[in-house]
């Protein structure tokens, strides 16, 4: 296989592994620098010997990705407050051209799901990810994962239920998550408590991921009195024509980016109840999970 075949076949199937890959570790830079890694394993070997790059390709992401996950989770344990997946735009979410179910990659994706999946061992995540988002079969997952195709299938159980049990059961029509993300915004920026407290569900939930490094709750916030109050304090503080915020689509949902100075500041994101009211904030203000952000 010539160097640039070699060079053409790595990248249609690049985003996959991208994909694989962002949906283990829940960062760009981390997903991006195990592709990367499996790059040079790929021009490395001998690929007269390889018969299905693909399924190669995602065996040696897959391997990568569960490595750096078992490092990443010791960082992730001195972490400063609650952990979110750093905020990813639609090419993350559902741009695999094979991919059958582009909803469930789409929801795979989500800040729900990722979080979730944080709470799972590395070989569920794995398995959950190879199965449930991109659908491959479970021999394959067996061979990328070294593992007996019975074992593979009660990882795919248990990872199964367990993010069956925790994710969201509704899942909200974009233009009504979208009108509500708008509103939800616009009582906020005003610091409209009473606006806030229609919105929200009365055990709402806000999740803020600071890193330490900006204002937000060190804990998971619960119900929604706390929650207006909190972001009405919040609003105060950016409030002025250096505010602006933008629609956008973020982790397989419509979102809120909000610049300050013309620089990204917060991704706002939330979870609908079937009845219409706001389950879950979402607020990411690290500036490290900005960084890849484009206004």
């Amino acid at each position: 296989m010539a160097t640039d075949t070699a060079t053409d076949v790595f990248e249609e199937h690049r985003p996959l592994l991208t994909g694989v890959a962002y949906r283990m570790l829940g960062r760009t830079a981390d997903a991006e620098d195990t592709v990367q890694e499996a790059w040079l394993r790929w021009s490395a070997a001998d690929r007269a010997e390889v018969r299905e790059p693909r399924a190669y390709l995602v065996r040696i992401t897959t391997r990568l990705a569960l490595d750096r996950l078992r490092t990443l989770r010791d960082r992730r344990e001195t972490y400063v407050g609650p952990w979110l997946p750093e905020p990813v735009g639609p090419e993350f979410a559902g741009a695999v051209p094979d991919a059958g179910d582009r909803a469930v990659l789409a929801e795979s994706v989500s800040f729900a799901v990722l979080v979730v999946l944080e709470s799972l061992s590395p070989l569920e995540r794995a398995v959950f990810v190879l199965r449930e988002a991109f659908g491959f079969p479970y021999a394959e997952i067996a061979r990328a994962l070294d593992r007996e195709p019975a074992a593979v299938r009660q990882l795919a159980a248990r990872a199964r239920r367990h993010v069956g049990e925790r994710k969201p059961r509704y899942r909200a029509d974009p233009d009504q998550q979208r009108e509500l993300t708008e509103r939800f915004l616009a009582a906020a920026a005003g610091a409209d408590l009473g606006a806030l407290l229609e919105l929200l569900a009365p055990d709402a939930r806000l999740v803020g991921d600071s890193g330490g490094r900006a204002k937000a709750p060190l804990r998971v916030m619960e119900s929604a009195g706390k929650i207006a109050r909190f972001l009405a304090a919040v609003a105060g503080e950016l409030d002025g024509p250096a505010v602006e915020f933008v629609r956008r689509e973020f982790n397989g949902a419509p979102a809120v980016l909000v610049l300050l100075d013309g620089r990204p500041d917060t991704v706002v994101s939330v979870d609908v109840t079937a009845e219409g009211r706001i389950a879950c904030v979402y607020l990411v203000r690290n500036p490290e999970k900005l960084a890849a952000v484009t206004v």
